[in-house]
């Protein structure tokens, strides 16, 4: 085998054999399968005359005051930081600590990275080096391996490259291990298995005045030198548990589902899981076959809606074979209808080109106030949500466990779901559902969990209970000009960044899918790849000017950060809850997510793009 390391005696540069060992045997699967019956694979009509109120408002926000008393979330360190080992992969592969320089560092190694990596190569930019914590590629693919995994967009439009690849997904709605060997595929397709270094955590990056480079600090004991740094490492990586009295107690087998231990058999064991978001709900119809006992504890319902998962046609196939450009065409036809329950829905017809539109537009004799849209909205919201829960009074047989299921926020407060068998699984004698809202799992002792002084004994514990969002240990570990970091210039300032993208003081510093990163699209590869293309024309557009730096002005910062807090505030009566998206309730306007839509955020970089009055080139 040859070493961790190689240079090419004739040009100095870099090899890099840093990729792990393939996953364990045992992490197979095809995610969630069609299914049949067509009872489960439809919603109830909508009960005539349903318009979403004040009254309703207030019921749902005296709900959501009931949960600020919950456990909060805490990160996984001490003890707890057992949940974060990577049981994916053999062990790193040893090499020497780096000191040198490249001119383009990428932290991350998912969608991002492989995205970035194809076009940046493309444009004759090759100097680039990518640090990933993980043992392979795929990002949130690598990490989430869990049974029952699939994806919530239509694989034709969310996996990138398609036409380049040559590849046609085999179910609408591809598993998550479909994905992490498409995404193998990538890598080895476009050569980046030679670029990155694996099994390395950045711990530090600071930018270094004197010589206009950012120093990358490693857990490997680098420490780098690059004129460039790109975060690429997601919004969704650092999983979290909720503080429970007593965890560190338990006597079982305990895991957090991003990174599921199949080394512990399942078969036969009273398993109890905690949390029913996004996760959750694929998980539990998987388990519930095999396990002995299974305890779902529920703090908050998740809107479930139909799934209607299917297989690629061969006439789909052959049809794509012979349609240059189908993937592009189908990617883009989505963002056209890229917001709520109609993107995820995805129709076929009218994505494939078949029908210019879903359905007729209304006319409306004026044009509508923001005011009269928002209602128009909520009207709209409050009749999916009825027919979401007369789909579970359909389903579910006792009508406590059906009560206790119905979600009862605004469509989209919590991440919306899909599936089909998930309901019916609460119909399975070995499938209980305990109910702890509004404050949720209070204790945990040896034997299992304790809710309302009821012992619920487990051999095994699940935590399903999600991601850190926006990755915010990560903007700590960032040092600009001033010697503060990214994150405490926005606890002091407020978030501020130009189009998501930079932030004034931390040139030549790029965030990929950030807080207040645009591109208003569901489909999230989609807003990945307008970040990857800005990049590049960023980078070309300093080649070409013969510039070495660039910044934001503040002006130009100040000026977005204002439009973001707008348009979260006109848009805050859809998403009167708590939820990641606002920071569990916590979050200033338009810090976080973008509110904007799709159509402004891109007015405002084609602007930028033309003009280039935002910028500072140096």
């Amino acid at each position: 085998m040859s070493s961790a390391i190689e240079i090419n005696p004739e040009t100095g540069k870099k090899t890099f054999n840093t990729r792990a060992a393939k996953a364990n045997e045992k992490i197979t699967g095809k995610g969630y399968s069609p299914v049949k019956d067509d009872s489960l694979t439809s919603l109830p009509p909508p009960p005539p005359g349903a318009v979403f109120n004040a009254t309703e408002q207030a019921r749902y926000r005296e709900f959501k005051e009931a949960r600020r008393g919950a456990a909060d979330y805490m990160a996984l360190e001490g003890e707890f930081s057992k949940y974060l080992e990577d049981v994916y992969s053999a062990p790193p592969i040893e090499r020497p600590a780096l000191t040198d320089e490249c001119e383009i560092l990428v932290v991350g190694a998912g969608f991002a990275g492989l995205l970035l990596w194809q076009k940046l190569q493309k444009e004759g930019f090759i100097d680039v080096r990518f640090c990933e914590k993980g043992g392979d590629v795929g990002g949130t693919w690598y990490w989430n391996r869990y049974p029952g995994i699939a994806c919530d967009v239509e694989s034709y439009s969310y996996l990138p490259l398609l036409e380049e690849m040559g590849y046609f997904p085999t179910m609408k709605f591809a598993a998550g291990f479909e994905i992490m060997e498409y995404c193998q595929q990538l890598a080895q397709r476009y050569g980046f298995y030679k670029q990155c270094l694996f099994h390395t955590t950045v711990e530090s990056t600071d930018w270094d005045q004197s010589n206009e480079r950012w120093i990358v600090k490693t857990d490997r004991g680098d420490s780098m030198r690059a004129r460039y740094v790109i975060l690429a490492n997601g919004i969704l990586t650092t999983p979290k548990l909720a503080r429970i009295k007593g965890m560190e107690k338990f006597a079982g087998d305990a895991f957090h589902t991003s990174r599921w231990d199949y080394n512990i058999d399942l078969k036969g064991k009273r398993v109890g899981i905690i949390g029913t978001g996004a996760t959750a709900v694929q998980v539990i119809p998987e388990i519930a076959k095999i396990v002995k006992n299974l305890f779902v504890f529920q703090r908050t319902p998740s809107s479930i809606d139909v799934r209607d998962q299917r297989e690629t046609s061969p006439e789909e196939i052959e049809r794509w074979k012979n349609e240059p450009g189908w993937a592009v065409a189908r990617r883009e036809r989505l963002a056209k209808i890229s917001s709520g329950r109609t993107a995820l829905k995805g129709n076929d017809e009218y994505l494939s080109g078949k029908v210019d539109y879903l359905k007729e537009r209304k006319q409306h004799a004026k044009k509508l106030s923001q005011k009269e849209l928002i209602q128009k909205q909520l009207n709209t919201n409050f009749r999916i949500m009825e027919q979401i829960r007369a789909r579970v009074d359909a389903i579910v047989e006792d009508p406590e466990t059906a009560a206790a299921l119905k979600p009862y926020y605004p469509y989209g407060c919590k991440r919306p779901t899909f599936h089909d068998e998930f309901l019916p699984t609460f119909n399975k004698p070995n499938v209980a559902l305990i109910d702890t809202a509004p404050l949720g799992v209070t204790e945990i002792n040896e034997n299992g969990v304790v809710h309302n002084e009821i012992e619920y004994p487990l051999d095994v514990l699940i935590y399903a209970t999600g991601f850190q969002w926006m990755a915010t240990s990560t903007f700590n570990m960032i040092t600009g000009k001033n010697g503060k970091t990214l994150q405490q210039k926005w606890q002091n300032e407020g978030t501020k960044t130009f189009l998501g993208l930079h932030s004034n003081g931390f040139p030549n510093l790029f965030i990929i899918s950030g807080p207040q990163g645009g591109g208003g699209q569901f489909n999230f590869t989609r807003i990945i790849e307008s970040h990857s293309d800005y990049v590049v024309w960023m980078l070309k557009t300093l080649k070409e000017k013969g510039a070495t730096q660039v910044d934001v002005e503040t002006s130009a910062e100040n000026d977005y950060a204002e439009h973001c807090k707008e348009a979260d505030i006109n848009t805050r009566p859809l998403r009167d809850c708590i939820s990641y998206y606002n920071g569990h309730g916590e979050g200033e306007p338009g810090s976080l997510a973008y509110y904007g839509g799709a159509q402004k955020w891109h007015e405002q970089k084609e602007n930028a793009q033309r003009t280039l009055k935002p910028y500072i080139f140096v």
